[in-house]
């Protein structure tokens, strides 16, 4: 792979690398990662035996936010390399990386009171969302250039570059 077509996308894998971590879906045997860390630490500590033990409310909360981290976590990906192929690398890795920290504030609010990561959820969503408009924007961007000849990647890469800190608004 050349030089640029790797710069292209190395913003979008350090962010993807760094989900897994967080995630830890597939390096369990290599990485001690914070999620899954402490969904086992839980179940460890209310019986001692292994996972999913019932009656627990602590293992309880630490499981449920573990498995609804787990459920966005495909849409997240795919939305992050769409809107970074498609219109932005630097808008969304750093929406990436908000995504990341909002998900880890979310999870850790989880596990006091469920109040408590209502913000982190919300947040979450809103990343999301401008992630999500990012990659409409850059297909609108191809069909304009396909149909018309207008090309707007310019003025799409400006708005998101100068929307993206504004993801930094609770």
């Amino acid at each position: 792979m050349d030089q640029e077509a790797l710069g292209s996308v190395v913003l979008l894998a350090i962010v993807t690398l760094i989900s897994v971590v967080q995630n830890d879906q597939t390096l369990s045997v290599f990485l001690t990662a914070f999620f899954a860390s402490k969904v086992e630490h839980e179940s460890k500590h209310c019986n001692g035996k292994g996972f999913q033990r019932p009656g627990s409310s602590a293992f309880d909360r630490v499981y449920t936010a573990n498995q609804n981290c787990g459920h966005a976590y495909p849409t997240f990906l795919a939305v992050l390399w769409c809107a970074g192929l498609l219109c932005s690398q630097a808008p969304a890795a750093f929406a990436g990386l908000m995504y990341l920290f909002v998900r880890q504030k979310y999870f850790v609010g989880y596990l006091g009171e469920r109040t408590q990561s209502t913000p982190g959820y919300l947040f979450g969503k809103r990343i999301i969302l401008f992630l999500f408009l990012m990659s409409v924007a850059g297909i609108l961007n191809y069909y304009l250039i396909f149909f018309f000849g207008s090309d707007f990647e310019m003025h799409i890469k400006t708005i998101t570059g100068a929307i993206s800190p504004l993801l930094l608004i609770p």
